[in-house]
């Protein structure tokens, strides 16, 4: 059964770096779901209740834990609009590691300014900030500020049993 690690945060947590970087790791037979690159990039929806790319996602979720060995979904995926898919889908019994970027805006809005071709600032990102968004999933854990992109690279690591290199 294939291992499914979802990656969420707000816009700037840093989520999208750590699940490019676990991909590439983790090599062939693995599957990488990045919601922006599904919504505004596949489907060119937008970010509403109900959008299409809600049921891509768990389509491709089901896809991945039947065909490949890792899962990966990242995205900002907020629980008003995805929870219910996601809490259906990503079962008690299923090998699931969620980890959550719970971090202060100035932390994401610092976090998103060293990024090299940011495409929109802090206005924005505070439209779409969304405190504390936790799933309620029994596997989902917080990761702070203290926790860089590559502290939560190796505990995502440890926590699957895949052995880092370095």
């Amino acid at each position: 059964m294939a291992k499914t690690i979802v990656i969420r945060g707000n816009s700037g947590s840093g989520k999208t770096t750590v699940a490019n970087r676990l991909h590439a790791l983790l090599g062939a037979g693995n599957l990488l779901i990045s919601q922006d690159l599904v919504r505004r990039d596949m489907l060119k929806v937008s970010d509403k209740p109900h959008n299409l790319a809600i049921g891509l996602i768990q389509n491709m979720l089901i896809y991945g834990r039947e065909h490949c060995d890792y899962v990966i979904l990242e995205g900002i995926l907020p629980s008003s609009k995805y929870g219910q898919m996601l809490r259906q889908t990503l079962l008690p019994e299923d090998n699931v590691f969620a980890y959550y970027y719970d971090l202060p805006f100035q932390e994401t809005l610092k976090r998103h300014r060293s990024k090299q071709g940011a495409t929109f600032g802090e206005k924005e990102m505070a439209a779409w900030f969304i405190p504390h968004d936790l799933l309620g999933l029994a596997q989902e854990r917080i990761i702070d500020e203290t926790v860089s992109p590559d502290d939560l690279l190796k505990i995502i690591c440890q926590d699957i049993g895949v052995v880092v290199d370095k």
